[in-house]
């Protein structure tokens, strides 16, 4: 008996899966907490979690679903760095040097731009699919979805916490992190553990960074010898 042919599938369908639409929930939390950062501190700080909350949430439905889309992979990065991105440029007009914050953005937007276009230079289906690479630590990031989550997660709650505890547009990011250091409280258990999983995310990024401009490269270099 010949096997059924299931109904193709439209594209409103897949605009509307259920994780491209809690996608759509996290662009307007967004944009509701950075209208409100300047003025409600604790506003912003919530929403902006809740959208970063989605963010795992979508990924289950996405998989609970078997509603996994190329557009929805998409839609989620581009939403997770133009939020980071946002929140950190308003990082660094809140301390100094504010340059600390706008390298990390470019850190940031360059090494993932970077990952998803030597992605599809090499035909892979996700931009996770580092199996062949060479470092242990870029292939535990994007393997084991606690250490990935841990990192991501740390750096978030890093940023929202300076963006918490700044009172003034001339405070210097070391005295704040080292006066904080020192008091024995939640506040800085939070800001030591989120510090190791933010410096450990740098280091991905250099290394993903790197990574993909090697693909990028040896992609240019088999081309000019297939001429």
């Amino acid at each position: 008996m010949a096997k059924k042919l299931e109904p193709r599938l439209s594209k409103l369908s897949v605009y509307l899966y259920i994780p491209n639409i809690i996608g759509y929930i996290r662009v307007l939390l967004n944009c509701f907490a950075f209208s409100q950062c300047l003025t409600n501190k604790i506003l912003f700080s919530v929403l902006y979690f809740l959208s970063f909350v989605c963010d795992a949430v979508d990924g289950w439905c996405a998989r609970k679903f078997n509603q996994v889309s190329t557009f929805g992979a998409v839609l989620d990065m581009v939403t997770d760095r133009i939020s980071t991105a946002c929140l950190l440029v308003i990082l660094s007009q809140l301390y100094k040097p504010g340059l600390i914050f706008l390298s990390l953005l470019a850190l940031d937007i360059a090494s993932h731009w970077l990952q998803m276009y030597s992605t599809f230079l090499c035909g892979k289906a996700s931009h996770k699919d580092v199996k062949d690479s060479s470092s242990w630590l870029f292939r535990a990031y994007y393997g084991n979805r606690m250490f990935m989550a841990y990192c991501c997660i740390s750096c978030e709650v890093l940023y929202l916490i300076l963006f918490y505890l700044s009172e003034n547009e001339t405070e210097k990011l070391v005295d704040v992190l080292s006066s904080n250091l020192h008091k024995i409280s939640l506040l800085s258990f939070l800001i030591g553990t989120s510090l190791f999983g933010w410096a450990v995310k740098q280091v991905i990024n250099i290394i993903q960074m790197k990574t993909a401009a090697d693909v990028c490269v040896l992609y240019d270099i088999d081309k000019k010898h297939k001429q």
